[in-house]
């Protein structure tokens, strides 16, 4: 390979770096003004039901948390009650209150 194609090669892979990161903060992006739009009309997702997705809706619900909840409910069953989410690694006090209003078992 020489110089030129080599700087060629290069710029493509920057190209592409550039537009997956692009795609990346317009994703994010997309979900942020998700969870706006759901707790303005106060949609309430059913945590019993709820596939990782909706849940990452849920204000401090990431990909990682979302997964948990859904792996815990598939181990234990349905939650029984809101507050049981705290069984689940990384849902604590704090992100039980914000997530609270938001959420429901059915």
């Amino acid at each position: 390979m020489n110089k030129k194609e080599s700087i060629v090669l290069a710029v493509l892979v920057i190209l592409l770096i550039v537009l997956n990161i692009i795609s990346y903060l317009k994703r994010e992006q997309i979900k942020r003004n998700t969870s706006i739009i759901a707790q303005e009309i106060a949609v309430k997702i059913p945590i019993n039901s709820a596939w990782t997705e909706e849940l990452e809706l849920l204000p401090g619900i990431g990909p990682s948390l979302a997964n948990r909840i859904v792996a815990y409910r598939e181990e234990h069953g349905d939650f029984k009650r809101i507050e049981d989410l705290k069984k689940v690694k990384g849902i604590g006090d704090k992100v039980l209150k914000q997530i609270n209003p938001y959420v429901k078992l059915q």
